[in-house]
């Protein structure tokens, strides 16, 4: 029973940890560079977190009409502090490879990223009629 107990664990670890061992290392400037870029988003998302306010401001009064002058503020608000939250954390971890390998933890990763891209069907849209054709009468 000792032998099992001391066997099972060793062939989970040697299951688990052989990709590990099989990866190809990463150049030292490469890894470097990646910290580097982390540290920076993290920086640039804490001081331009403001931004969120007039991008969100524009962004929901675009796709969603006027009810986007209360809404907009608002979401506004609440991504200035995610934005600035999660630009402390990389600043803080820029370290750490995870999540992804030193990639963003916020998606556009910078704020002034994706005001182009439309979110939601504008109000237009949300309103038009939609065309049907006249039900056919039998017997004509």
């Amino acid at each position: 029973m000792r032998i099992f107990a001391i066997l099972v664990p060793l062939v989970l670890l040697l299951v688990f940890a052989s990709p590990v061992l099989a990866q190809e290392a990463q150049k030292p400037d490469a890894i470097i560079e990646r910290m580097a870029f982390k540290l920076t988003r993290g920086i640039a998302n804490m001081v331009t977190s403001v931004a969120e306010i007039p991008k969100q401001s524009y962004l929901t009064v675009r796709d969603r009409g006027t009810v986007g002058y209360l809404i907009g503020p608002l979401k506004g608000i609440g991504m200035t502090g995610y934005r600035a939250l999660m630009g402390a954390a990389e600043t803080a971890f820029f370290l750490v490879p995870p999540p992804g390998y030193y990639d963003p933890m916020i998606d556009p990763d910078y704020v002034w990223n994706g005001w182009e891209e439309k979110r939601a069907k504008s109000l237009a849209e949300m309103e038009e009629p939609v065309q049907t054709a006249p039900p056919e009468k039998k017997g004509e």
